[in-house]
């Protein structure tokens, strides 16, 4: 039998965009290439005439004009907060949080102030090729059967903090509700967990200690927000005697198991010190701006050899869940605060935003970049727009010049969710339509 003769295998869908960016081992722009999926997988990545002689596609989707990317990853964010966006702009931190968005919370947070908060987020992250995010908010047992339900991957937080909220009362509660909902999830193909203390300024040594002892245990990351501030760290010096990374690192917390948030506050030391123990840093730069926070020295961190993630943090204080706007700012935020137009360049970024988000959330080992075995989580964004062209390097295009709006095409664990821009499966009339109903009752004090 000769190869014209050979049976074609046959596989869900077949990709052949303009050009494939794998990002792992290496960001670069292939053309000719395409991509075999099959239930959910991705089966092979090779040259586009030999997939269409080696299978037989249910789908075939060629996409001249495109660039097709793995979905990106929001290493960070408070995703129920869609529904106070824009609530109370222009605050420092601490005013913002405690005067404006802790007292609203605490009048409406319940079940279903988030399970609609992240109905609204999914839309729009995939909307904007987001695929995978870590979320750190309260009910998180409603988060993680609401992204379950939509089919969206999802590292969801246990949270710890030391006044009682409408999630819990106590710390015993707040631990036992945590240990409970990690073994609901074990094992689970999209939503994974971790521990999720809000801040070593709003969490106790002890809770801090057992949290230590059970990411031990359980092996799961610890997603805590850290050195955001130079008030954080001065109150923190004043109180402990110690700033709040040494004082983690006493309690056995600085290590690899951490994603230490905002990072803006760092001595050389402290930098080293995260890069020997394995620590990684998620980087929320358009938030830290908005805030006037502070600037986290990516460009310090990089040539420290510690590993970069992105996220947007909450869209109340950002005020949206971009992370093409967010890659943009993160490499021309590096270039100004470093004085070297060479730091964090676009490739990094995109890293950033893929692989190296996922190797932080632990499933590098099934999304972050488009090799055989992984899972088909997969963007394709249009370049043939005005805005960007010419191409002469589709990875510089789409950090410095593409707008989330030219995602056209989304597949997650090989299901399409967004076809030609438009959301598929999800009733976004009735999502808007919730949102609404919030902004009313919120506006009116309830």
């Amino acid at each position: 039998m000769n190869e014209i003769d050979t049976p074609r295998t046959r596989i869900d869908l077949l990709i052949e965009p303009e050009w494939l960016i794998r990002v792992d081992p290496e960001v670069a722009a292939l053309t000719g290439q395409a991509v075999a999926v099959h239930e959910g997988a991705i089966v092979a990545v090779l040259p586009a005439a030999e997939a269409r002689r080696r299978y037989q596609a249910g789908e075939h989707v060629p996409l001249p004009g495109h660039a097709l990317l793995p979905g990106l990853v929001n290493a960070h964010n408070h995703n129920p907060m869609t529904l106070l966006r824009g609530l109370a702009d222009d605050l420092p931190l601490m005013e913002w949080l405690t005067g404006h968005i802790w007292p609203t919370e605490g009048r409406v947070i319940g079940p279903e102030f988030v399970r609609d908060g992240v109905e609204l987020a999914i839309a729009e992250m995939l909307r904007g090729g987001t695929t995978c995010c870590n979320e750190n908010y309260f009910f998180p047992d409603v988060s993680a059967a609401t992204y379950r339900r939509h089919g969206f991957r999802a590292l969801v937080g246990l949270p710890v903090i030391d006044f009682p909220t409408a999630w819990a009362a106590t710390a015993d509660e707040y631990f036992d509700k945590a240990l409970a909902l990690h073994d609901s999830l074990r094992g689970d193909a999209l939503v994974a967990t971790c521990f999720a203390p809000h801040a070593p300024y709003s969490v106790c040594d002890a809770s801090l200690e057992r949290i230590r002892m059970f990411s031990d245990q359980l092996a799961v990351p610890v997603h805590m927000h850290v050195h955001e501030t130079a008030q954080e760290v001065e109150e923190s010096r004043q109180k402990h005697g110690m700033r709040p990374l040494a004082r983690l690192e006493g309690l056995g917390l600085v290590n690899e198991w951490l994603l230490a948030v905002h990072m803006t506050q760092l001595t050389a030391a402290e930098i080293e010190r995260c890069a020997q123990a394995g620590v990684t840093v998620v980087h929320c730069p358009e938030s830290n701006l908005k805030l006037a926070s502070g600037f986290c020295p990516t460009h310090a961190l990089d040539r420290a050899g510690v590993r970069l993630a992105l996220g947007t943090d909450g869209p109340a204080s950002n005020n949206d869940l971009d992370m093409f706007g967010e890659m943009r700012t993160a490499a021309l935020l590096a270039k100004a605060v470093s004085g070297d137009a060479a730091a964090l360049p676009a490739a990094q970024v995109l890293r950033m935003a893929t692989i190296e988000g996922a190797r932080a959330l632990r499933m590098d080992d099934r999304i972050g970049s488009i090799e055989a075995g992984k899972r088909a989580d997969l963007v394709a964004v249009d370049l043939s727009a005005p805005e960007t062209q010419p191409v002469y390097d589709p990875v510089s295009q789409l950090v410095y010049a593409t707008g989330r709006h030219q995602v056209r095409e989304v597949w997650l664990d090989g299901h399409r969710r967004v076809r030609r821009g438009a959301l598929v499966d999800m009733d976004v009339e009735g999502i808007l339509a919730r949102a609404r109903e919030w902004r009313n009752r919120i506006s009116a004090g309830g």
